[in-house]
């Protein structure tokens, strides 16, 4: 079993002006105007390809907060055989995965693909939202950040 090497709140301690910047650069396509769910999807599938446990879960638990169904969630792995993913989605997963396995670069297809979804002031910001993830990905790998817990639903409340 892996232990943690230290946690997200300690690296927030050690390095305020880098969790700082990174945290700014994550949250720039958001600001831009970048749709909230689809941004929690390309973190997702980022961190999922990255193995961060930490970050996986706590898109996870965003992804929830913002109303997005637990199928399509679920279902982040096998994006391309699932019908829960519009073609913006789509072509968002595309280029995260463009941008985010290593050594395979971003096809003219991908790129064409994106490009027919998103402006290009768009897909800089959300090129800025995939950098952004896989360097948190990168501190959450090295230092094995425990994934965050699940909160506890109210007693008496329901699912919904």
């Amino acid at each position: 079993m892996s232990y943690a090497r230290s946690e997200y709140a300690d690296f927030q301690k050690l390095a305020p002006d880098v969790y700082d910047a990174v945290r700014a650069l994550g949250q720039m396509a958001a600001k831009a105007g970048l749709d909230k769910q689809l941004l929690e999807l390309v973190k997702l599938r980022a961190s999922q390809i990255n193995g961060c446990a930490f970050c996986v879960q706590f898109h996870i638990l965003q992804a929830e907060s913002l109303g997005i169904p637990a199928d399509k969630l679920n279902l982040v792995v096998v994006w391309r055989e699932a019908p829960q993913f519009s073609s913006r989605d789509r072509a968002a997963l595309a280029w995260t995965e463009a941008l985010t396995k290593p050594g395979d670069g971003v096809s003219d297809e991908v790129y064409d693909e994106a490009r027919a979804e998103f402006s290009e002031q768009e897909l800089s910001y959300l090129t800025s939202a995939i950098a952004a993830i896989n360097v948190w990905n990168r501190y959450g790998v090295a230092y094995r950040w425990t994934p965050p817990a699940r909160k506890p639903s109210p007693v008496g409340a329901t699912a919904s």
